[in-house]
């Protein structure tokens, strides 16, 4: 089934049918309905979103002090509708789990800005939060640890190249509270995580240390290498990384050296040494120009 999107038209693309001759538009309605006072009842709001506690389906009133018409509020009315903007804003969380997920939302906007995740990635976290919340499972624990957790689930679903560090440092959990939060995560809601590519994370270190994109591509054939051999199973994958940026300076005269690698990739110079011994081991393994 295809559109013309000139037309409206919805025909068969093999044999031209045309099914309808007029589509519904789909798309939001923008129009705005401007008034003589300049004021715009725009007739569309913010979409929903689970980053709101709400999801954006609430009422607010307009902090403007402003009546319909575009004047100013008498001094009486403003304190009357202060008043009731008090009140709106507590009625909407008058729960306990409203209020839990009010403030775990908080944190996740908190943590957002400091190792810049996507759009996606934040509403697979609140939605990962959402189900752990019906499910009681935040009940006793953090709930620091539990939306950190969920953030770490969220980049690993989504494919994300953020380690189980970077989320610690930013939410400023220990690690060990956050890894047993995503176990509980992963058993509890039945989370099918895909295994992360350690080819992911080879941009990610190469831009901190300013590599070249000669370096670049023959780290990522390293690693492509190993994962073909088997490899690369069961080990971790910022490891893997710095080891195939490693092999590549090497090759290539990069002057980098297995501290500045470790560093970059928040990993010890010995896991580098020791991912260097097995991927030595590979058939094809060359140093040579």
């Amino acid at each position: 089934m295809q559109t013309d999107n000139v037309t409206g038209e919805q025909f068969c693309g093999k044999c031209g049918y045309v099914v309808s001759e007029k589509s519904n538009e789909s798309g939001p309605e923008w129009r705005a309905f401007q008034t003589d006072s300049g004021a715009n009842p725009a007739r569309t709001g913010a979409p929903s979103s689970l980053l709101i506690h709400d999801m954006g389906l609430s009422t607010v009133i307009n902090p403007i002090n402003k009546d319909a018409t575009g004047k100013p509020l008498s001094t009486s009315m403003k304190s009357t509708i202060e008043r009731l903007r008090t009140w709106d804003s507590r009625s909407q969380a008058h729960e306990p789990q409203d209020r839990n997920l009010r403030q775990a939302l908080g944190e996740l906007t908190r943590i957002k800005d400091k190792i810049a995740l996507s759009t996606n990635v934040l509403e697979k976290a609140a939605y990962l939060y959402r189900k752990a919340l019906e499910k009681k499972l935040v009940r006793g624990r953090s709930i620091s640890a539990m939306i950190a957790a969920s953030i770490y689930a969220a980049c690993r679903d989504t494919e994300t190249p953020r380690t189980l560090k970077d989320v610690a440092d930013a939410a400023n959990v220990k690690r060990k509270d956050i890894a047993r939060c995503y176990r509980l995560l992963h058993h509890e809601l039945e989370l099918k995580m895909p295994v992360v590519n350690s080819i992911q994370c080879i941009s990610r270190i190469s831009s901190k240390l300013e590599l070249s994109e000669k370096i670049k591509r023959h780290a990522i054939k390293v690693l492509q290498e190993a994962q073909n051999n088997k490899e690369s199973a069961g080990k971790d994958p910022m490891g893997l990384a710095a080891t195939a940026l490693y092999i590549a300076c090497l090759k290539h005269g990069g002057s980098i050296t297995q501290r500045d690698l470790a560093e970059a990739a928040g990993v010890t110079e010995v896991t580098i040494r020791n991912r260097y011994k097995g991927l030595k081991k590979q058939p094809n393994f060359k140093l040579e120009s």
